[in-house]
């Protein structure tokens, strides 16, 4: 990993997810959470201010990257509700079956290694009547808009620390198994629409099942908040 991945990426990817257009996005998602909470791709801590500690019993975050970790040092210190950080891969979660009552999943699905493995393991994890919460960027429906983010997305992987353009998040959710109740699509207003493009919504864990998965699990660094 390079100095622009290790020290400036982080930086510019934490600071486009803190614009205030981005932060009014997060408020109409994250105080939905209830329960016991995972948060993959935690990250830099954006939305540990937003949950509700009426609702929210505890919330675990994950995050493979300590240099977006070390970003939210100071928001952890400042959480609300009982949190525990791990760094571990999304795509193989240190975390028993069926504990969680909702997972949260902001801006996260276009920068993991295998978006469908790991949205499997936020099922395996969920209880049967858990839910996600999900806010993404990723694939416009529209063929023009979707032919410029292919054209775009090799060059915004390498800016924006390994994120695409082109994730289908509705069809991701599908293809793990999940049932989607709502789901909105829109574009954020004054982004360019190659990156502005969002969805928002909830799907749920329901009729899981147990799935076997050969990718191999790594011990989870706890960090310290």
């Amino acid at each position: 990993m390079g100095f622009y991945a290790r020290h400036i990426g982080p930086r510019f990817v934490s600071c486009l997810c803190s614009m205030e257009a981005i932060a009014a996005e997060r408020e109409k998602v994250v105080p939905q959470a209830a329960g016991m909470v995972l948060e993959i791709g935690i990250g830099p801590g954006l939305n540990l201010p937003l949950y509700d500690p009426a609702r929210v019993t505890g919330v675990i975050g994950v995050d493979p990257m300590a240099e977006f970790l070390d970003l939210g040092r100071e928001r952890r210190r400042h959480a609300r509700v009982p949190l525990e950080i791990i760094q571990a891969p999304a795509e193989s979660l240190p975390l028993a079956d069926g504990i969680f009552d909702t997972a949260v999943v902001t801006y996260t699905l276009c920068s993991v290694q295998d978006p469908v493995q790991a949205l499997r393991e936020v099922r395996r994890v969920l209880k049967p009547s858990g839910r996600v919460l999900f806010l993404e960027h990723g694939l416009s429906s529209d063929a023009g808009v979707a032919a410029w983010q292919h054209r775009l997305n090799p060059i915004w992987r390498r800016l924006a620390v390994g994120c695409n353009l082109t994730r289908p998040v509705q069809k991701l959710l599908d293809e793990a198994g999940f049932t989607i109740q709502r789901i909105e699509s829109y574009y954020l207003d004054g982004a360019p629409r190659p990156v502005g493009f969002l969805c928002h919504g909830i799907a749920h864990a329901a009729h899981a099942v147990r799935e076997v998965s050969d990718a191999p699990r790594r011990s989870p660094a706890r960090l310290a908040l």
